[in-house]
C-alpha cells in the first residue's frame, strides 16, 4: 500500500513513456487518484491491456517517433521510463518536447551514472560519470527550453516479483560480497514520483535509494535462503569497490518518509 499517495484536488493529465515493470504500477496507481493518464507501450499486443487499466495506449518506439508523438505529448506532466539510452533518439523526443506545450518531466534515471568511488555520494558531489550515456540523456532533457525536467536517479529496483533471491537460482556468484548495496522497493519508487507531480519540485536532481544499504554478503544471503534455496557463492577478491547512495536530499526536500527504509526488512511476494 502506498501511504505517501497523491492527496492533491487538481486532475492532471499525466503521460507516461514506458508501461513496463515500474510504469504499468504507476499508470495503475495514477488512474486510481481520478488523473488522466496516457500510456505507451512498443508492443501492440499489449494496447488493449492498457485500455482496460483506464490509460489511453499510445505505440511509441524511442528510435523512431511516430506522427502521434505530439498528442502524446498533450499532458501536464511526462514521466520518462524507458530503459533505452539511444541517445539520438532521445534528442528527437527532446525536440518534440520543444514543439508542444509541455511544461513538466520526470526523467527516471540510474545511480548507475556514479562509479565506485568507496565514499558517500550526493547529487552536489558532480561525481557523474562523463561517459554514462544517462547523463549525456539527462542533459538533453534538463536543456529543453520549454519545460523543467526532475531527474529521480533510482537504485537498484525491488519489490513484489524482482526478488533478488531468485537472481541466484542458475548458480550465479557473487562477486564483491563486501560491497555495499543501493536498492529502492517499487513502491517508494512510485511514491516518490507522486511526491513530485504534488508538490511541483521541477528542474531537481534526486538520488533514491532505501536507508540502509547491507553488503551483498549480507543482503544476498538473506535473500537466497528466505526463498528455501542456498546461500550463494562469494567470489573474494583482495577490494570491494562501492559506493553509498545518500537520500537525504529526497527526505528533506519532498519531507519524504520511505515505506521500504530497510532493506533487510523488506517482505517479497510473488505477484507482479
Amino acid at each position: 500500500m502506498l501511504l505517501n499517495s497523491y492527496s492533491g484536488a487538481t486532475i492532471k493529465t499525466i503521460s507516461i513513456l514506458g508501461t513496463g515493470w515500474l510504469g504499468l504500477p504507476l499508470a495503475q496507481h495514477f488512474v486510481s487518484m481520478g488523473h488522466n493518464v496516457i500510456g505507451s507501450t512498443t508492443s501492440k499486443h499489449r494496447l488493449t491491456e492498457l485500455t482496460s487499466i483506464g490509460v489511453k495506449p499510445f505505440l511509441i518506439d524511442i528510435g523512431s517517433l511516430p506522427d502521434t508523438i505530439q498528442e502524446f505529448l498533450q499532458a501536464d506532466v511526462l514521466i520518462i521510463n524507458i530503459p533505452s539510452k539511444d541517445i539520438a533518439g532521445f534528442r528527437l523526443l527532446a525536440q518534440a518536447i520543444e514543439k508542444s506545450a509541455l511544461k513538466n518531466i520526470v526523467f527516471v534515471s540510474s545511480t548507475s551514472v556514479y562509479d565506485n568511488t568507496n565514499t558517500v555520494i550526493t547529487e552536489a558531489d558532480g561525481l557523474e560519470s562523463e561517459q554514462s550515456p544517462l547523463v549525456i540523456i539527462e542533459n538533453l532533457l534538463k536543456k529543453c527550453n520549454t519545460a523543467k525536467t526532475t531527474i529521480v536517479r533510482f537504485g537498484g529496483l525491488i519489490g513484489y516479483s524482482r526478488n533478488p533471491g531468485n537472481f541466484f537460482r542458475k548458480g550465479r556468484k557473487v562477486q564483491h560480497p563486501d560491497s555495499r548495496v543501493n536498492l529502492i522497493h517499487r513502491d517508494d519508487c512510485i511514491a516518490i514520483i507522486t511526491q513530485i507531480i504534488e508538490q511541483e519540485v521541477w528542474g531537481e536532481v534526486f538520488n533514491c535509494c532505501a536507508d540502509t544499504h547491507p553488503t551483498k554478503r549480507e543482503f544476498y544471503t538473506q535473500a537466497v535462503t528466505s526463498i528455501g534455496n542456498p546461500a550463494p557463492e562469494f567470489i573474494l577478491t583482495g577490494t570491494s569497490p562501492y559506493k553509498i547512495i545518500s537520500n537525504q536530499k529526497v527526505k528533506q526536500r519532498l519531507h519524504y518518509q520511505f515505506l521500504h527504509p530497510d532493506l533487510m526488512k523488506i517482505q517479497f511476494e510473488d505477484a507482479l
